[in-house]
């Protein structure tokens, strides 16, 4: 498939720029976007059927490109984005169209903990370092923003982004957009509940400029699934493929469309209503198609008789997956270019085509995409859903509305940015750092001094755990502990906290024998009896000498999660702890500099002023910004000093 260029195309940046000035002369309120990392334009789709006007976009893949280029106007161009040099000249060109809008979806792959060790030491240096050869994708959007400053910013990306270990890229971007003078906001959204037919989740952040608190969008009330999505297209076995090649086209005459497949018809011309284009998939090998025939929606691959196995259903116990026509389908990933066993079509015996695979994105029927087969397939499955595109831009709109309407600031959007937030608790450990923790060994100079106060002392009355940490403290490594046993155990009996005792000991002379489970730079060993929360704990309260390889795991405990639900007025301390409420910890911990002593900050209150019951809001330095102090009558504490 060869596509024709969009009839507004540009060739250059010359073209780009009279068109630009042409419709900023004819409609000035409209918000103009570039879209980086652009692939075959989902996002940009979603920002024009919402009303933006997308001028620029930007990919290296070819085919991705070519269809770009062919249903959007404006200038799309095939560059290489960890180029520093190419970065450097898009950021220029936003910056001098004075473009609105800048979204994009930057590929962020996997890193190892080196990786990370480096991503460390290159952001505490600043992004604008020289660290050729390649930037990361991630970093390149940045730098474009932080040149370009455009009034709205709009990054999506997969969960993974935001949810390891440390989640350090997520809480960079957020760092660095702040530092730009943005208000940020970041949520992870199910695509479903803004009514695209499959199970996507997806990290967005939004940057605005004006001073307002960015308001989701409202999520739909209904569900789109898979048979609503697909369920009107016709019947084709597997390999099929319409006479006239890429201009072939497949019947279709359904007597009755749900509203979604009504919307997917829409951009269809007219003389084009009575066909559907790109229905076409891979041929299906016999055996497979006997697989096919034998699968129901509920079956794994694991549960196929042994005979029909091609594989080891050890490893691919979901090798083949056959779609429920009553329920969501699974994520469209680019892995679809490579096999269609993940996706059996839930009712005919062979994998997805072009078009349904399309569909189940929101692409509409009008959309056609560059190149062989597997590349549609490849753009298709790497595209935001241009529905979710649409349903974030309306609400940018909306808030880029309200901002030019009124020159009075939101009061909820000057709350405190996660850069002050971080900073004012690290204020407060560093004012409680001499002798005034609740938790006194969070200021431990050795891993073990936390590990050993964390499993002898925790949960004791902050009076009895301080009057003993001076005890604990001198056990500094595991061989003193070891030679002190007599005394550890003595007082461990006085708290009936022998049994914790014995396994402190225990972990210490393995430790003696395996000294770099626990103070290598990035440590990676499991010590016995030590829980591995009890171990982040203490990586977290004492880095290495090296800080830049350091790790700064982010810890989620139910008493940070209370802490960050109260201030946030959410309930994240019941419903999506890990994903919502991992996103709403790191918002208080913020970027390089202040990070860990805010999060060890969190740590302490959460376990003493940010109590389950009677908060003593008086003595938390969040509590001017804290929705649950607000809600509180004037002049009331939510508790009693202790």
């Amino acid at each position: 498939m060869r596509l024709a260029p969009h009839s507004e195309s540009c060739s250059n940046r010359d073209e780009l720029r009279t068109l630009v000035e042409r419709l900023r002369a004819e409609q000035p309120e409209q918000l103009l976007a570039a879209d980086l990392f652009s692939g075959a334009g989902g996002l940009s789709l979603g920002l024009e059927q919402a009303g933006l006007r997308v001028v620029l976009g930007v990919d290296h893949d070819p085919d991705a490109t070519e269809t770009h280029r062919h249903h959007l106007g404006g200038l799309t161009l095939d560059e290489d984005l960890s180029d520093p040099a190419k970065v450097d000249e898009v950021a220029e060109l936003i910056r001098s169209l004075r473009l609105d809008v800048v979204v994009g979806g930057p590929p962020c792959q996997p890193f190892s903990r080196a990786g990370r060790s480096k991503i460390r030491h290159q952001v505490r240096s600043g992004l604008s370092a020289a660290h050729d050869p390649r930037r990361d994708l991630w970093e390149s959007f940045l730098a474009v923003v932080q040149r370009a400053r455009p009034a709205c910013v709009l990054m999506e990306n997969v969960p993974d982004m935001a949810l390891d270990r440390e989640m350090f890229i997520f809480r960079t971007v957020v760092h660095t957009l702040e530092g730009l003078g943005y208000r940020v906001a970041a949520r992870l959204v199910d695509t479903s509940r803004y009514g695209v037919p499959q199970f996507r989740q997806r990290l967005i952040v939004v940057a605005t400029r004006a001073p307002i608190r960015f308001a989701w969008p409202d999520e739909v009330d209904y569900r789109v699934t898979v048979g609503n999505a697909i369920g009107d297209l016709p019947e084709v076995e597997g390999g099929w493929r319409p006479p006239g090649g890429a201009s072939g086209w497949s019947a279709y005459a359904p007597e009755n469309k749900t509203s979604f497949q009504q919307a997917m018809r829409k951009g269809v011309p007219a003389s084009q209503s009575e066909r559907v284009y790109d229905h076409i998939t891979r041929p299906v090998r016999p055996d497979d198609w006997q697989v096919f025939e034998y699968m129901d929606e509920t079956m794994l691959y694991s549960d196929l008789p042994p005979e029909m196995k091609r594989y080891r259903d050890d490893i691919f116990d979901d090798k083949y997956k056959r779609l429920d026509e009553n329920d969501l389908s699974r994520t469209i990933a680019a892995h679809i270019a490579k096999d269609g066993y993940w996706y059996i079509h839930p009712k005919q015996s062979r994998t997805l085509t072009v078009r349904e695979a399309a569909r189940l994105q929101t692409f509409p029927d009008h959309i056609r995409f560059a190149g062989p087969p597997s590349a549609a397939f490849r753009q298709i499955g790497n595209a935001v859903p241009p529905l979710l595109g649409e349903h974030l831009a309306r609400a940018l709109l909306r808030d880029a509305s309200l901002s030019i309407a009124s020159a009075v600031p939101d009061p909820a959007a000057m709350q405190p940015t996660t850069t002050e937030l971080a900073g004012l608790l690290a204020g407060w450990f560093d004012e409680h750092r001499d002798g005034a923790l609740p938790i006194p060994w969070l200021a431990a100079k050795s891993r073990w001094q936390v590990i050993a106060g964390e499993t002898l002392l925790d949960r004791l009355p902050v009076d009895r755990s301080r009057l003993l940490w001076p005890l604990v403290a001198c056990w500094a490594n595991p061989a003193s502990t070891v030679r002190a046993e007599a005394d550890v155990l003595r007082a461990a009996t006085w708290i009936e906290r022998r049994h914790r005792a014995e396994q402190l000991l225990s972990a210490a002379r393995w430790l003696v024998d395996n000294p770099a489970a626990l103070d290598a730079p990035d440590p990676t060993g499991k010590i016995p009896h030590i829980p591995e929360s009890v171990f982040d704990l203490a990586v977290l309260a004492v880095p290495a000498t090296d800080v830049d390889a350091s790790p700064e795991p982010v810890l989620i405990s139910k008493g940070v999660l209370r802490l960050a639900a109260r201030h946030g007025g959410s309930d994240v301390d019941y419903h999506n702890r890990m994903s919502d409420g991992r996103l709403a910890v790191a918002r208080f911990i913020g970027g390089p500099g202040t990070a860990r002593e805010a999060h060890l900050a969190l740590v302490a209150l959460a376990n003493s002023v940010c109590r389950p019951h009677d908060p003593i809001c008086s003595q938390c330095p969040l509590a001017s910004s804290c929705h649950y102090r607000q809600s509180m009558p004037e002049g009331v504490d939510a508790g009693t000093e202790m």
